[in-house]
């Protein structure tokens, strides 16, 4: 499977975010990524809003290079409508050839790395208590930033982020950040069931 994952900030980049994708699907891919900012995207004209027709965009770009499969995320970022338009864009019929999983962290991707304290313990190599509610934390990547200083630490955020992704619990994630991970996982694992039916 050769999949196409795009996002928009630099830790996502930094393969956090791959991790989590492959982890959740279970199976083996090839994976590229990509920030939204970076592609040439070709304007859809007509009705629908911005984020719904930057994610048709992605999907038909994808589409248009070979790939078997799309992910696409974006951060909430307090913006209410990024989550209906990237619902929308999920279903829509334009671009049903391509598998995709489209979603929306909440608050932002970094509020994520906030939900397994065993995870950050073991990142970090210093005990890390139970955080607040992580899509409720108002400036989830200060907080994480926080919690390395707290703790000594000299990883980069990206780095900090990577290592994460690698022994964060699924189940506890997709619990505690149930608005933005446990739709976003759901869609991957469908995506990877409908790529590994047409590949076999």
């Amino acid at each position: 499977m050769k999949l196409l994952i795009i996002s928009e900030g630099k830790h996502e980049l930094g393969g956090a975010l791959k991790t989590l994708v492959r982890r959740v699907m279970g199976i083996n891919a090839t994976f590229d990524h990509l920030k939204v900012s970076d592609l040439q995207l070709t304007p859809i004209i007509g009705k629908g809003s911005r984020y719904f027709k930057r994610a048709i965009q992605c999907m038909l770009h994808a589409q248009k290079h070979g790939y078997d499969a799309m992910v696409l995320l974006i951060d909430h970022d307090n913006q209410r409508e990024r989550k209906q338009e990237l619902s929308k864009a999920q279903d829509d019929l334009r671009a049903t050839i391509i598998p995709r999983a489209v979603g929306v962290a909440i608050i932002t991707f970094d509020a994520w790395m906030l939900a397994d304290e065993k995870a950050l313990t073991l990142a970090l190599g210093a005990p890390v208590q139970r955080q607040p509610d992580p899509e409720t934390t108002r400036d989830a990547k200060e907080q994480c930033a926080k919690l390395r200083d707290d703790c000594d630490s000299n990883l980069s955020l990206t780095e900090l982020y990577s290592r994460l992704s690698e022994h964060i619990d699924l189940e506890l994630l997709a619990e505690r950040c149930s608005a933005g991970f446990r739709p976003f996982s759901e869609r991957v694992r469908g995506m990877a069931a409908q790529v590994s039916s047409r590949l076999s």
